[in-house]
């Protein structure tokens, strides 16, 4: 069974730094597109950054690029996202997820089939 767990999350102030990490296990990711999206309340899931396979293609929402970065360690099937400069607006649940029947990064929360149980990243101002 496929299975996603992501780790990382906390509290942290304005201006601080976070690395999220989301360990895959169940089979290899290597050959799979993999993204984080985020959920604040009251709002939808939106997207965060994606990485095709083997970590060539990266994709930002505009908000985040430049401050965030993903990458991932398919030896270790595990993906992160360092977060950097974080903002109150920042604060969500954030998951990963991956496209198991493709190698391309997508925007699109319905591309990916496989979802962790996110973590809670709350930046304070």
């Amino acid at each position: 069974q496929k299975h996603l767990v992501e780790s990382g999350g906390g509290l942290v102030q304005a201006e601080g730094s976070l690395t999220l990490s989301c360990a895959a296990s169940g089979r290899s990711f290597g050959n799979s597109a993999m993204g984080w999206f985020r959920q604040a309340p009251g709002k939808d899931r939106e997207f965060v950054s994606a990485i095709n396979y083997n970590g060539d293609n990266t994709i930002y929402l505009d908000s985040v690029r430049g401050r965030f970065t993903i990458s991932r360690d398919n030896a270790k099937n595990t993906l992160y996202l360092q977060m950097h400069i974080l903002k109150p607006e920042d604060t969500a649940v954030y998951y990963c997820a991956a496209r198991s029947a493709s190698r391309d990064a997508s925007y699109y929360s319905t591309n990916y089939d496989i979802w962790g149980q996110g973590t809670q990243v709350t930046v304070s101002s």
